[in-house]
């Protein structure tokens, strides 16, 4: 399972690969509810970002200053 926190929000990967999420919501940083085979998140403040196991990002959040922008990323590698 893969864990990260922003400042007001905390989400994780289950081992079937789906995002679970706690804490605020002002921004829709937790509307990952529909997020499948996803093998890294990250957290922002406001905003949430997860890598597909195809290499596509999906992002939830706060897009204030283009940080939900991920149109295009594809073939993104996991860290692993």
């Amino acid at each position: 399972m893969a864990v990260a926190a922003g400042s007001y929000h905390t989400v994780g990967v289950t081992a079937a690969g789906r995002v679970v999420a706690v804490g605020s919501n002002d921004s829709g940083q937790r509307d990952v509810a529909d997020w499948r085979e996803i093998v890294a998140v990250a957290a922002g403040s406001t905003h949430t970002l997860g890598l597909r196991a195809d290499g596509t990002v999906v992002a939830a959040g706060n897009n204030e200053h283009g940080q939900c922008d991920i149109t295009g990323w594809d073939a993104i590698r996991s860290p692993n």
